[in-house]
């Protein structure tokens, strides 16, 4: 399973990118999280259903700091899509 997330607000510079590949390592996921040049983060992730929405409840309240604001997420049955490795990426 598939899951991509832009998530809006103030989101940069204040350890977003950190937070999510903690959580999304610590649930086994591969993928990776941005900055986006308008301000968002992107975070694509690969893994079981549970834990992909496990992140994305985490990825709604963010890290102290952070201010969430919108939290858009598409689903997809992916699997040709998956990355062979199951690292999940700061980029």
């Amino acid at each position: 399973m598939r899951v991509h997330v832009l998530v809006s607000g103030r989101v940069q510079g204040v350890g977003f990118r950190y937070f999510t590949a903690r959580w999304a390592r610590r649930l086994g996921l591969a993928g990776f999280v941005r900055n986006l040049p308008d301000g968002r983060v992107e975070v694509v992730a690969h893994g079981e259903r549970g834990a992909l929405e496990q992140l994305v409840g985490a990825l709604r309240s963010g890290p102290p700091g952070a201010s969430v604001r919108g939290v858009r997420v598409e689903w997809s049955d992916a699997p040709g899509d998956a990355p062979a490795e199951r690292e999940f990426a700061v980029r």
